[in-house]
């Protein structure tokens, strides 16, 4: 006999959990599914980890090379990369914990196990010990995310060549890696690593590191992370890796990498097999993605799909506010329409990444003339005070009417910078009403300011 429910979420990560806790408050019945843990990849082996790791590197990166400049000195520094392993899943735990609070405080049924559709309006979900159950819904929603894509010719071993998930689950580092893919992922673990003295080479198909950035911050990324010591091989394939005894060979077309590990961290592939979607008749792309419209819907009326798997934009606050959005259209409540190319773009390497929008090639490409205005870090106090003021603020507007068209920003906590700037550009408004929002000094929130002056043409102290 089949539990009935008005809405079922299969996945439980940024994407699923939230839409399933925004459905309950729209007075639906929910249950969501998952074979594997509540918060998804983000919140067990992604985002919420990394970010504890990349705040030891933080750390430890000053110890070791800029002690003097703030009067320390040691005789005998140990650093100890177990510790900060352990610190990271403590605070993954800490969360994970939270969204099974969370699914109870809203009285939504939780499932564990692996999910399959048996018919447009019905999915048997299978536990690890074999037992099967069948749900019933209304609507169901796709939120199954993305896993980490192999290359051809590459065997991931899980100890010498590794993606992502074991790289961030060793509680140990190799003294030596070459990254493949210079993309988010790979330059955060080359930030990690190379802060407790791994030596690492990161390898580059395409000409600069973050290449979906602005030309700019690449420049400026690439600068800073080789003033670090990490060796930056871009526009190079490499032809083969294979491991040789306790060494992973890298062949690059002029000379052989022997390194302790290598990490491949290249792109995503959806996790859309396997569930039995395309016998219910739902769409999918070449790739695997689940097609969807604006609404979140899919070609099949009651079936829905959110998050990674949809390819719109493979970030975890883009699949929590597709979810919104989805719970939204299914409650009938008054919801938005998600401008993809608006949204916010954090990598949290150091310096820190932040933009969204057009690039300034982007936008000469798409015709408009533009206006650019920026302002480096070196000039604000609050940076200077952190000693840390490598990179700038970027904010490109349409010079006809002011219209901000996309920001570009490197340097210190340039992440927490975002949302300013993509309020403003959502609520319509220009450079003139930022730079006359009067901000606290000292801030490195200035910047922004300071760059908007810079966009309207009367900068102030530059």
């Amino acid at each position: 006999m089949a539990e009935n429910f008005d809405v079922v979420v299969i996945g439980a990560g940024p994407a699923g959990y939230v839409a399933a806790i925004r459905a309950a408050q729209l007075k639906q019945k929910v249950a969501i599914v998952d074979k594997q843990w509540m918060g998804g990849v983000c919140l067990n082996v992604g985002c919420i980890p990394s970010k504890s790791l990349l705040k030891n590197a933080e750390v430890a990166h000053t110890l070791r090379h800029r002690a003097k400049d703030f009067g320390f000195s040691f005789d005998n520094l140990k650093l100890d990369y177990s510790v900060a392993f352990k610190r990271s899943r403590s605070n993954s735990d800490r969360l994970v914990k939270g969204i099974g609070f969370l699914m109870k405080k809203n009285n939504i049924a939780v499932f564990m196990g692996a999910a399959q559709f048996k018919a447009k309006d019905t999915i048997t979900v299978t536990d690890k010990d074999g037992k099967a159950t069948e749900l019933k819904a209304k609507n169901i929603i796709v939120a199954t995310g993305a896993s980490a894509a192999t290359l051809p010719g590459i065997t991931i071993d899980g100890k010498k060549i590794v993606t992502y998930w074991e790289a961030i689950m060793q509680d140990t580092l190799p003294k030596s890696v070459v990254i493949v893919g210079a993309g988010a992922i790979g330059v955060e673990f080359a930030t990690i690593w190379n802060s407790y003295g791994v030596d690492v080479t990161i390898v580059e198909l395409l000409p600069r590191v973050l290449p979906r950035e602005d030309e700019e911050v690449s420049k400026e990324l690439t600068k800073e992370l080789t003033k670090n010591g990490i060796k930056i091989k871009t526009g190079i394939k490499f032809e083969s890796i294979v491991v040789s005894g306790d060494k992973v060979k890298v062949k690059l077309p002029d000379e052989t990498l022997e390194v302790d590990q290598a990490l491949i961290a290249t792109s995503f592939t959806p996790n859309s097999k396997g569930l039995g979607l395309e016998a219910v008749g739902v769409k999918i792309s070449d790739r695997g993605f689940v097609e969807i419209n604006e609404k979140m819907q899919t070609n099949v009326p009651g079936i829905w799909a959110i998050g990674d798997v949809t390819g719109k934009l493979m970030l975890a606050h883009v699949g929590s506010a597709m979810g919104i959005v989805a719970a939204e259209h299914i409650g009938g409540h008054e919801t938005v329409v998600l401008n993809y190319d608006m949204m916010p773009r954090a990598t949290y390497c150091h310096p820190q990444v932040a933009s969204f929008g057009l690039t300034e090639a982007q936008a000469k490409e798409k015709g408009y003339t533009i206006k650019v205005g920026r302002f480096p870090f070196q000039a604000n106090g609050k940076a200077l005070g952190l000693g840390d003021y490598a990179g700038f603020v970027k904010i490109i507007t349409d010079e006809k009417y002011g219209e901000i068209l996309g920001a570009h920003m490197i340097g210190p906590e340039v992440t927490e910078l975002l949302p300013e700037l993509t309020l403003a550009q959502m609520m319509e408004l220009t450079p003139h009403e930022i730079a006359r929002n009067v901000h606290a000094h000292p801030t490195l929130s200035e910047t922004l300011m300071e760059a908007a002056h810079g966009a309207s043409g009367t900068p102030i102290h530059i």
